[in-house]
């Protein structure tokens, strides 16, 4: 058994600077598990940049960016938690300057700031195109310097708590086999998002597959919002890999099939730079409306070409790569075919403004956790800001449980319980495979729970995920060896998706109106007398889940009526 003071479950930008800020706040042990190597991790894809308000942010004000977070997210972020987000963006910032992210700078040496979708001045922070690969890089190297201890390719099995406070997790040693039990004071689960589930078009790395918080989800903790994912507007068509919302940014236009810059019918004031939702949706009407790109009319075009060579290369080097090597275009001389892809999660394990869940010494931060900043629509630039700022207050929330807290046991039941399910994982009848159910799952989801949805269309849809979930008791594992089983962890991680897409499905059904990402053609009105409230779901005593609601927290901005 290993044994830690606080263990830290992913090791992407959450889950280092939460690490970091441990370490450098205790003398505790700190230890940071992850199923990837930390330089892996999807905040590395994180392009665009990281939403603050800066001393020389002329005009602008954290009250400011408070109220674009909240409009954005159609009101139903919690303002108390979105009001701690944007006014320490500041802090965060220049701490990540000062410990090595190298910003781009404007030619007086300040940090350079870009304008973003749904923002009232231009306040995205960015390093050219790769903001989130520099911080995570940074991260990962102060880390080292401050001695974290690291358990890479390990993967998250289960949580251990005794219906009060936190004990231990279990955990597969990918590299070489078996399941660990896990001795911890605190754990802070830093998981990402479950994009993923939307197997077949997400812009989302492989590994997104919600481990954390389907793990929460089975220890008997409540998820939040689950019914809300965020379609990013600009996918490659092809692939879906993510073109950032930066090329809006420094000006980029959307263009159909007549070359008509079409966003002057949804949002005729921000034009490109609308929130992501309103965007997406611009996208995918233009293409059910017959004015899409491309013989099968399946797309759009995001055109650069007027913003010239040299700028495309200094600010956007990445995108024009990307669109060279999986498009075959070039984007100084041709537009690029894009279209929505499923990119972020803004459901996810339900917790306080601090990080803080049900269960004493257990948090959650990044898109893992709902805290909720977000509400039912992320503006661009602000996950980057999520997963630091929240990072950094569960580390110092853990640091002061933990210095405190009791030394644990974890019963080795979990344990035990964790090695049966591998055993007969590995040895079911095999009648299905892995990648028929994983497309199927991806399929059902986009076809029903997609940019658009409608009542009848989720509860047929709805029906097919109990379905796939029947048939995912037979999946069969090719690799019955232990080390560096990749077959086995796919499996595991498709059974972790398979887990999250009921809970998507459930209040997407029963939340009757549009807010946000959440585009009911049935109900298609923002319904705040019925369902200005987060939607909860969890398992009972008997293991079935069941669907409840809590008020939003409401502090400084009433709702009101979202137009850009």
């Amino acid at each position: 058994m290993l044994d830690y003071d606080i263990l830290i479950v992913g090791g992407g930008g959450a889950g280092l600077y939460a690490a970091l800020w441990a370490a450098e706040n205790t003398i505790l042990k700190v230890a940071v598990m992850t199923k990837v190597y930390p330089t892996r991790s999807h905040t590395g894809a994180a392009e665009g940049g990281i939403n603050a308000v800066l001393t020389h942010s002329v005009g602008d004000s954290p009250d400011a960016h408070a109220y674009d977070t909240v409009k954005g997210s159609d009101f139903l972020a919690d303002q108390d938690a979105v009001d701690i987000m944007c006014k320490m963006g500041a802090a965060v910032i220049y701490d990540i300057a000062h410990r090595g992210v190298p910003f781009s700078r404007r030619p007086d040496g300040r940090i350079a700031q870009r304008p973003f979708g749904g923002a009232s001045f231009p306040r995205t922070c960015y390093a050219a195109d790769k903001t989130g690969f520099y911080i995570l890089q940074t991260l990962y190297e102060q880390c080292l310097k401050n001695n974290v201890t690291f358990l890479n390719e390990w993967f998250l099995l289960s949580l251990i708590h005794n219906g009060e406070k936190i004990e231990g997790v279990t955990a597969w040693d990918v590299r070489n086999g078996g399941v660990h039990l896990i001795r911890t004071k605190a754990v802070i689960l830093a998981t990402g998002g479950h994009a993923r589930v939307y197997w077949n078009r997400s812009s989302n790395a492989l590994g997104n597959t919600g481990d954390g918080t389907a793990a929460a989800l089975r220890a008997g903790l409540p998820l939040k919002d689950m019914e809300f994912i965020q379609f990013h507007p600009t996918g490659l068509a092809k692939t879906g890999i993510l073109v950032t919302e930066g090329a809006r940014g420094e000006g980029g236009y959307l263009r159909n099939r007549d070359g008509e810059r079409f966003m002057k019918r949804y949002a005729p004031e921000k034009m490109e730079l609308a929130p992501r939702d309103i965007v997406a949706r611009a996208i995918q009407t233009e293409i059910n409306e017959g004015r899409g790109c491309g013989e099968k009319g399946d797309y759009v075009c995001l055109d650069l070409t007027h913003l010239g060579e040299e700028r495309i290369n200094e600010r956007l080097p990445q995108t024009r790569e990307h669109a060279i090597l999986y498009e075959g275009v070039d984007p100084v001389k041709e537009p690029i075919p894009i279209a929505p892809t499923a990119h972020y999660s803004m459901g996810g394990i339900d917790t306080d403004k601090m990080g803080r869940t049900e269960i004493k010494g257990l948090y959650a931060a990044g898109e893992c956790a709902c805290i909720s900043v977000h509400g039912a629509n992320r503006l661009g630039g602000n996950s980057l800001l999520d997963i630091l700022v929240f990072g950094r207050l569960t580390a110092l929330e853990a640091v002061k449980y933990a210095d405190e807290a009791p030394e644990t046991n974890p019963s080795l039941a979990v344990q035990k319980d964790d090695e049966r399910k591998i055993i007969e994982l590995m040895e079911n009848d095999g009648k299905e495979r892995l990648a028929d159910l994983r497309r199927e799952l991806g399929e059902v989801m986009m076809n029903h729970f997609g940019v658009f949805r409608e009542e009848t269309s989720m509860k047929e849809g709805l029906q097919k995920l109990y379905e796939i979930k029947e048939r995912a008791k037979h999946v069969k594992v090719y690799d019955m060896g232990k080390r560096f089983n990749t077959d086995l962890i796919s499996v595991l991680e498709f059974l972790n998706l398979v887990d999250l897409s009921i809970p998507i499905a459930l209040p997407a059904i029963e939340r009757r109106e549009s807010r946000g990402a959440h585009a009911r053609t049935d109900y298609p009105e923002r319904d705040d007398k019925n369902f200005l409230k987060h939607s909860i779901v969890k398992r009972n005593g008997s293991g079935d889940l069941v669907l409840d609601w809590k008020p939003v927290r409401i502090t400084k901005f009433q709702p009101e009526e979202r137009k850009y």
